[in-house]
């Protein structure tokens, strides 16, 4: 029995520990609608307290013989006097409102570690990618390196029929043209291809970096919120390549990838290029 409530405890504290962001933008947004509220409340008290504290009475006036209505003088109070009477009506909204900012602060916290965590295991997995193809790369040669890249591209075109997809009018060519990255289809040439390459290339050169949107942007293709993302700078410059394949009807047509793939961060890391 004694495992068994262990066992529960540990996965609570697991499913609180997972979802603790969420848990904590929750408290967040409970909590700053209960401060409002509670701001209001307070204030509807304070206002009356204040009031009736700020009336000042005639001490010999006996409304039972009194033969007209009493009046009694409104006094002004220091603000001291009314800090002493009603900053106890303010502490809720006040507790409600710290509890809030901290939830909204370790919320961002949690999550900026996650999100940093990720990074660096994306770096480190890119880092051992990289190694693996510059290995298999030497093992077998680049013939063969460019025929495997090859077939990948023609299996990824037949897993997106040109016929189930729009054919986008792009620069001025009339060659079928497959994006990879994006799994769009587009009209070009090779000419354009390697001048868009080019000008992502001289503006890696002279600003740092560049994202995939510029380089859709120079082969006619609308930018993604993907490609908004990631990009190349001077550490990884654009490298296209370009593979020859068939369409699922039979028309020739040029797939394109990355030697290079854009990746996050490249703005920041532009500053580490030598």
């Amino acid at each position: 029995m004694l495992i068994g409530l262990a066992q529960r405890l540990h996965h609570v504290k697991f499913l609180l520990n997972e979802h603790s962001p969420t848990i904590l933008t929750g408290v967040g947004v409970v909590g700053t609608v209960s401060t409002a509220f509670l701001t209001g409340r307070a204030t509807v008290k304070a206002v009356k307290i204040i009031e009736e504290n700020s009336k000042e009475y005639d001490p010999e006036y006996n409304p039972v013989i009194a033969e007209t209505y009493y009046e009694p003088r409104k006094i002004e109070l220091s603000t001291s006097r009314k800090l002493r009477l009603v900053w106890k009506f303010y502490i809720p909204p006040v507790g409600a409102g710290a509890t809030t900012i901290s939830a909204i602060i370790l919320a961002n916290k949690i999550s900026s570690k996650r999100i940093a965590a990720l990074g660096l295991a994306a770096g480190l997995s890119e880092k051992a990618l990289q190694e693996y193809k510059d290995k298999v790369l030497e093992k077998i040669g680049e013939r063969q390196n460019t025929a495997i890249h090859d077939e990948i591209a023609q299996d990824r075109v037949n897993q997106h029929p040109v016929n189930s997809r729009e054919v986008i009018l792009a620069g001025t060519g009339e060659v079928l043209c497959f994006d990879m990255s994006s799994g769009r289809y587009f009209q070009s040439t090779v000419e354009e291809i390697k001048r868009a390459e080019n000008k992502i290339n001289f503006n890696l050169v002279n600003y740092m970096h560049s994202s995939l949107s510029e380089f859709y942007d120079e082969i006619g293709l609308p930018p993604t919120s993907y490609s908004d993302t990631v990009g190349w700078n001077l550490n990884n410059k654009l490298e296209v390549r370009i593979s020859t394949v068939l369409s699922t009807d039979n028309r020739p047509c040029l797939a394109i990838d990355f030697a290079n793939p854009p990746y996050t961060d490249y703005d920041k890391k532009a500053w580490d290029a030598p």
